[in-house]
């Protein structure tokens, strides 16, 4: 390996490095005080609840580890959104579960508290994915309500998805485990079948100081709504338990007699190894981001040994497109490539960047993926669409919504990896959020925003000079150089993997060599719900 190689091994490694340290700290969610103060009540922590549920012999992911990240810190923070999401297996299910983390402000609900579980309503709604809830929920976040109770997508959309789930038979599980207030309540009663530990766990629509204040009764949390009640009296909860681990042994049994289900029918052979080592991804990804790389490379070191097909292997050769195979999973592959290359006329085309034709074949391999029944992976390093007369007059619009409306259209399943850059328009035509990938997925390297930091500090020092220059200000050299420099500072945080996953922008930050495992549980996350939907791309490509 030569001298470039090890510097970028040496980069990325740290950048990953980095990722871990970060966890590390978010892991312990309120801290060491806190989660000794769950012990003592005779409780697990949301982590170890999950740990103790999911198959150990079973791969598991993390959903959302960052959401929250260096956000509210006016109220002291909040680690993973106070809540824990992993996908994984009980008793060789696929599942997804839900654990309020009772350790981060008493798993009170932030506004991204929301979000990350209506993602994760999401994912089980999108793959038919049976749902566990482990609910210990002090309730929406009093300081914070206005921007968590009323709104389309707050609190109340995660009752009516309960609702929506359970009508699409959609499983549903829910153990009460801690607290349980007020519209919270109903998360657990409108699922499937719901269960309550003794003296830990209470549910009610109001507790007892409220109950006292609104008409005049006197009564304590456990016999308003305490496991005895709730199962003995009210018939409210299905099943009283004694602890937490008795809970969770429960909802496992429960999970194991579920039935098969219907499946979509993806097409999958043995695994084989790539041809080429994954870890050797860290040496090729450059240290910088305007730097040129080939894409082939790193393709080669995700997909199956000897899997890959081109499409139009000669046309629009800034986007490569082909099938292959991903832990035997058969895949469309739609990838960036960044290395300057050589068009049929002779033309040199800038790498990460989608020309015309580049997006005329992207269009039409999205179109054969639907027509072969085969998921989508995207594989994002773009700078956006090639502008200027020359691509106007070539009909770059055009082209560039062909390649938009088919990927919107588009009913199979797609799955998006950010590697490098994300920017503007491109980050759309590559199936970005907006455009439902079943997992958006970032490298440590990973940038979304409209445009390059260096691009966009220029426009914005421009706009900043002309607003200060109408108030009369006088701008030196010096000044200028200030401006740029607040300007760069501020861009660059709002680009960098932390900002997007704290805000749920992608669902997790991963290790480059751990994407054909994520990948392949996505797929077969998708593979539990049939493709029941027509494909057409619509007008725009007639």
């Amino acid at each position: 390996m030569d001298i470039k190689f090890n510097k970028n091994e040496d980069f990325n490694r740290m950048k990953w490095s980095e990722v871990q340290q970060k966890m590390d700290r978010i892991f312990l969610g309120g801290g060491k005080k806190r989660i000794e103060k769950e012990h003592a009540k005779g409780k697990m922590t949301a982590r170890e609840r999950i740990h103790y549920l999911l198959d150990k012999n079973k791969p598991q992911f993390e959903i959302g580890v960052f959401a929250g990240y260096e956000m509210y810190e006016e109220y002291g923070g909040c680690p993973a959104g106070g809540v824990v999401v992993k996908i994984g297996y009980i008793n060789g299910k696929q599942v997804i579960v839900v654990a309020n983390d009772a350790t981060v402000k008493a798993g009170a609900w932030f506004p991204i508290t929301g979000k990350k579980n209506l993602r994760a309503q999401e994912i089980a709604m999108e793959n038919h994915l049976p749902i566990i809830y482990l609910v210990d929920s002090a309730g929406v976040f009093l300081p914070m309500q206005d921007e968590i109770f009323p709104d389309k997508e707050h609190f109340g959309r995660i009752f009516r998805n309960n609702a929506v789930m359970s009508s699409r038979g959609i499983i549903q599980i829910a153990a009460i485990m801690g607290s349980c207030v007020a519209g919270g309540a109903y998360l657990p009663i409108m699922s499937d079948e719901s269960l309550i530990v003794d003296k830990t766990g209470t549910i009610f629509l109001a507790g007892s100081y409220l109950v006292k204040a609104a008409i005049g009764e006197e009564i304590d949390n456990e016999t308003l709504g305490g496991a005895t009640t709730q199962t003995a009296i009210s018939g409210v909860v299905d099943h009283k338990v004694k602890d937490d681990k008795e809970a969770l042994d429960k909802i496992r049994n429960i999970i194991g007699k579920i039935g098969d289900f219907e499946k979509a029918g993806f097409n999958r052979t043995e695994s084989q190894e790539p041809a080429k080592n994954p870890e050797e991804i860290f040496g090729i990804l450059p240290a910088s981001r305007q730097e040129q790389y080939d894409m082939y490379e790193i393709i080669e070191r995700l997909i199956d040994a000897n899997s890959f097909e081109e499409y139009k292997a000669d046309f629009g050769k800034t986007l490569i497109t082909g099938y292959a195979r991903i832990d035997g999973w058969a895949v469309g592959i739609i990838a960036n490539q960044r290395k300057i290359v050589k068009n049929a006329k002779g033309e040199m085309q800038f790498g990460g960047v989608i020309y015309s034709d580049s997006a005329d074949k992207a269009a039409r391999f999205v179109m054969n993926c639907n027509q072969k029944k085969i998921p989508l992976v995207f594989l994002q390093d773009v700078t956006g669409f090639m502008v200027g007369s020359r691509s106007e007059q070539g009909g770059i619009i055009k082209d560039g919504a062909k390649m938009v409306s088919a990927v919107s259209t588009s009913v199979m399943p797609k799955f998006t990896v950010v590697i490098g850059n994300s920017y503007g328009a491109g980050n759309y035509a590559m199936n970005g959020r907006a455009y439902d990938p079943r997992l958006m997925l970032a490298w440590p390297t990973s940038e979304i925003a409209v445009m390059s930091g260096t691009a966009a500090s220029k426009v914005l020092l421009q706009i900043e000079e002309a607003r200060l220059k109408k108030k009369g200000e006088q701008i030196t050299p010096e000044k200028e150089q200030e401006l740029l420099s607040n300007i760069q500072n501020k861009y660059n945080q709002q680009i960098s993997p932390y900002y997007a996953a704290a805000r749920l922008w992608t669902d997790a930050i991963i290790n480059p060599i751990e994407t054909r495992d994520w990948i392949s549980m996505g797929i077969e996350m998708a593979n539990h719900k049939p493709i029941d939907e027509r494909y057409n791309v619509g007008v725009i490509q007639t």
